[in-house]
């Protein structure tokens, strides 16, 4: 499990004194205890949820990213970024964006697709079978493309 894991981190970051890589841990682990009680406390959450956690996660830490950004904020863009980093390294590998392209005009071949009407149906396979892999956002905009 996933939070097994987090735990035994957090324990190496806090003997290494890794500031950074620690607050990630941290807000990893508060994320998933949060997602475990939502559920239920005696149920363990699956691999998939896992995932979306993490992927919401990494979803904030990039919107707050952006924000800071624009505002010439550097240290706290900075914070972001380290946490991003940090959670990034508990995903699977993320396709590039050629890959996920690829992937998706071979889907819309696979489910019949002709226009953007379809994007529905696309869109569901994509993310059931891309979860974990590639951003939500990157897979909708190539969708579109592709259909138009």
């Amino acid at each position: 499990m996933l939070i097994n894991q987090i735990d035994q981190d957090i324990k190496q970051a806090m003997l290494g004194k890794q500031e950074a890589r620690l607050r990630g841990l941290r807000a990893i682990k508060s994320a998933l205890l949060l997602a475990r009680t939502e559920k239920g406390a005696s149920e363990a959450i699956s691999q998939e949820t896992e995932m979306k956690v993490l992927q919401k996660l990494i979803k904030q830490r990039k919107e707050s990213a952006d924000i800071y950004k624009q505002q010439n904020r550097e240290d706290l863009y900075k914070i972001e970024a380290e946490e991003m980093e940090v959670i990034e390294a508990y995903l699977p590998k993320q396709m590039e964006r050629s890959e996920v392209e690829a992937y998706l005009k071979e889907l819309i071949a696979r489910v019949g697709a002709a226009s953007v009407k379809d994007m529905g149906k696309v869109m569901g396979a994509a993310n059931k079978e891309l979860a974990g892999k590639a951003d939500g956002r990157t897979i909708s905009e190539l969708v579109k493309e592709l259909l138009n």
